[in-house]
């Protein structure tokens, strides 16, 4: 991949012929890309803490199907920049510097698989594309899986996390763990049973020991500061018109991370979209069962085949 920086990857599950890339994003961030060559692509958008090498197996499926995979390490996450002295808090500047991310890798693309790029993202990386889509990206279809389009928590609590940035951000103090949160909150202190991610035993197992053998790739909680960001940027798009770009919503009918009423309002409100229920899964459709993963990957593909041929 002339003209870019390799960058490491690891054994993942993936299809062969996988590399990645440093880009640097607008502001001088350096982020973490990989790209798994093929006669079409697709992007793929992880969420908050996650990682490339997690979407190995979800790349394999993929290339059986035809298609070759770019996916990113956001800012702050993965082997992307961290943005704190504690490298483990999940933290951002602004929430919408997510966008400078997507922009620097869809630059990269257009250089590296050029051609229609079709966009598949889960949770976090479901609300910055949302952002981008309104402010006029157009690809020629989007899959979105349990996207962030708000959070499961009250709404007293919402109101109290953005006050309490706002008292404190000015003063530097807003990036601290989020209450309740800390270095080792997430993943890597999960266990299995009654786990909000998945019900996939094996899967779960495999997140667990990626990030026990490489811990440059683990993330605590969120900083007060994303939080809040988060939070004002959930509402904001939830006034947002929904834009004209075919789309499928996956939705677990066990989530308990984002709202699956904001997800449903909204997908009701778009026009081109499609909301699929899986009703015994958890947050991450892609992590699942074969029965859940398979058909949320299968339904993705017909979109995007239908909307790149």
């Amino acid at each position: 991949m002339a003209g870019f920086a390799a960058a490491p990857l690891a054994d993942c599950d993936a299809a062969e012929g996988g590399r990645a890339v440093w880009l640097q994003a607008g502001d001088g961030r350096r982020l973490r890309l990989a790209l798994w060559p093929g006669a079409r692509h697709v992007l793929l958008l992880p969420g908050r803490t996650e990682w490339i090498e997690k979407y190995g197996q979800v790349v394999g499926q993929l290339a059986t199907a035809g298609w070759g995979a770019l996916v990113l390490d956001w800012r702050g996450q993965g082997l992307s920049d961290r943005l704190a002295p504690d490298s483990r808090l999940g933290h951002v500047a602004r929430f919408s510097d997510y966008q400078i991310d997507l922009h620097a890798a869809l630059d990269a693309a257009r250089t590296l698989a050029p051609g229609p790029l079709p966009i598949l993202a889960h949770s976090m990386g479901g609300c910055i594309l949302l952002r981008a889509l309104v402010e006029g990206l157009r690809p020629p279809a989007v899959a979105l899986s349990a996207p962030m389009w708000g959070l499961e928590q009250p709404f007293g609590l919402s109101a109290a996390l953005r006050a309490g940035a706002r008292l404190t951000g000015p003063f530097g103090r807003d990036a601290v763990y989020t209450p309740t949160t800390g270095p080792d909150y997430g993943l890597a202190s999960m266990p299995y049973d009654d786990n909000p991610l998945t019900r996939d035993r094996a899967r779960f197992e495999r997140m667990k020991a990626q990030i026990a053998e490489n811990p440059d790739l683990v993330i605590g909680g969120p900083s007060l500061r994303w939080l809040a960001g988060a939070l004002v940027e959930m509402r904001a798009l939830a006034r947002a018109p929904s834009p004209p770009v075919p789309a499928l919503v996956g939705l677990g009918g066990n989530e308990r991370i984002v709202s699956p009423r904001a997800i449903r309002r909204r997908a009701a409100a778009w026009s081109e979209a499609t909301l699929v229920d899986y009703p015994e899964a958890e947050h991450e459709l892609l992590m699942e069962r074969d029965a859940v993963r398979d058909d949320f990957l299968r339904r993705t593909l017909a979109l995007f085949a239908g909307a790149v041929d």
